[in-house]
C-alpha cells in the first residue's frame, strides 16, 4: 500500500539533529517507505515542506530532492470529502486544520495509508475510517 507521508515526518527526516528514539524510528519507517517506493507526495505538503527556508540555495537543493516524487493528484472529489470530514468530526467536537482534512480524504479516496506523528490524527481516526501507517 502506497502512503501518504505528512509534513511532521518530513521535518523530522530532514532536520540534523535526530535525537530521540521515537523519531529514529518515524526516519527508519520513512526510509523503508522511500526504498520500496511507496511515498506519495501531495502538492501542498510539498508546499509546506518547502515554505520558511530563508537560503535560496537550500531552497534550490531541497526543491530538487523532493523532485524525485511526483504530486499525487487531488480532485475535487477529495475537497468535498474534506469538508464532510471537517464537519463530521468538528460535530464531534474534534478540531482540525482544513489540510489535515485533505489528506485524510486523499487517504480514503485512494486507499492510501498516512505516515505522521500528528497525534491529532489519531483522533481523526475515531471518526473517520482513515488508515494510519503504523510500521
Amino acid at each position: 500500500m502506497k502512503v501518504i507521508v505528512d509534513t511532521c515526518v518530513w521535518s523530522i527526516a530532514l532536520r540534523h539533529n535526530k535525537n530521540n528514539i521515537q523519531d529514529e524510528k518515524i526516519i527508519s519507517d520513512f526510509k523503508k517507505l522511500i526504498d520500496d517506493a511507496r511515498v506519495q507526495m501531495i502538492g501542498f505538503i510539498r508546499q509546506e515542506i518547502l515554505s520558511g527556508i530563508s537560503s535560496l540555495e537550500q531552497f534550490k537543493k531541497l526543491k530538487n530532492h523532493l523532485d524525485y516524487f511526483p504530486d499525487f493528484p487531488v480532485q475535487t472529489k477529495d475537497h468535498e470529502l474534506a469538508a464532510e470530514y471537517f464537519n463530521h468530526c468538528r460535530a464531534k467536537g474534534i478540531q482540525g486544520s482544513h489540510i489535515d482534512y485533505l489528506i485524510c480524504a486523499v487517504s480514503t479516496n485512494n486507499k492510501l495509508s498516512i505516515l505522521t506523528m500528528d497525534n491529532d490524527f489519531k483522533s481523526y481516526a475515531k471518526c473517520i475510517p482513515i488508515l494510519l501507517y503504523e510500521g
